[in-house]
């Protein structure tokens, strides 16, 4: 049976186009089918490499949803959270993926639910990161109620609220002033942006937890839902939004076995010296 790759392409970076050449000839001298994503089909897929930053590996999420493909990121992009490799280390990735030298982890996704007035049925969506309830106009504060567990909690204006999961507690929500969680731990953040009000901390619940955020009838402007930043949800005045854990994980193929915090203190360039067990360079 063939082993099929579906290979992903950021599509606007020249390298990404030569490097999916590239990739796509080793893959080809190791025994495996590599496939663009452009053309993917009811097969089976033993994995799924995407050459770009954490929004292609976003996209390619959103297309495999469903089918239990692993993912495996290289980045092309800034930071580059979810991704598992650097550009350099390309070939490395084709070889032990034909070797199956990698080990899978699922993480949280967030189901998401938006009744909006005069509506019976609600709209639907799903995130990885986070779902957030932002202001469609910029010059105006859109007015909330954040409740958990269907418990009313605060109520305040804000720019927006951020409902997000632990792999997204290292995107807007980190920018927004919200805890960075481990992706073992299972729990859900909700994080306002730009409230003014005295509480407007940012909440971590558990993962059976319910999190809303109602838009008050009196909010200066209408909302919309962002799932991700790419999958927009309209919600009027009005409107009640609940987000709870997905069903459906999301699988990211890791070839590592280090703890989150070496990834932490990559990605973000984090200085450590002084913590015992490091040296002063030079000594």
């Amino acid at each position: 049976m063939s082993r099929r790759v579906l290979v992903f392409t950021h599509p606007t970076r020249p390298q990404a186009s030569v490097l999916a050449r590239t990739v796509a000839q080793d893959l080809a001298t190791v025994g495996m089918e590599p496939v663009p994503a452009e053309e993917i089909d009811d097969g089976d897929y033993e994995l799924a490499i995407v050459l770009g930053g954490d929004g292609s590996i976003l996209r390619a999420a959103e297309v495999t949803r469903g089918r239990g493909i692993p993912i495996i990121g290289v980045n092309l992009g800034h930071v580059g959270f979810l991704a598992e490799s650097e550009v350099d280390h390309a070939s490395e990735v084709v070889r032990r993926a034909a070797e199956r030298d990698y080990h899978v982890d699922e993480r949280m996704t967030l189901e998401v639910t938006v009744q909006r007035p005069g509506e019976r049925v609600p709209e639907r969506g799903w995130a990885i990161n986070e779902a957030t309830v932002e202001k469609t106009e910029r010059d105006r504060m859109i007015e909330v109620a954040i409740g958990i567990d269907g418990r009313g909690v605060s109520t305040f204006g804000c720019d927006a609220v951020v409902l997000a999961t632990p792999t997204g507690s290292t995107a807007y929500a980190f920018s927004g002033g919200g805890p960075i969680v481990w992706p073992n731990v299972e729990a859900l953040l909700l994080v306002p942006i730009s409230a003014h009000a005295l509480f407007t901390r940012p909440i971590v619940v558990g993962p059976a937890s319910v999190m809303a955020v109602e838009i008050l009838g009196r909010s200066y402007t209408d909302g919309v839902v962002w799932c991700d930043g790419r999958r927009a949800i309209a919600a009027p005045a009005g409107s009640h939004v609940e987000v709870v854990r997905g069903t459906e994980p999301v699988r990211l193929a890791r070839f590592g076995t280090g703890p989150f915090t070496d990834r932490l203190v990559k990605k973000f360039d984090l200085p450590v010296t002084g913590w015992r067990g490091s040296r002063e360079e030079g000594e």
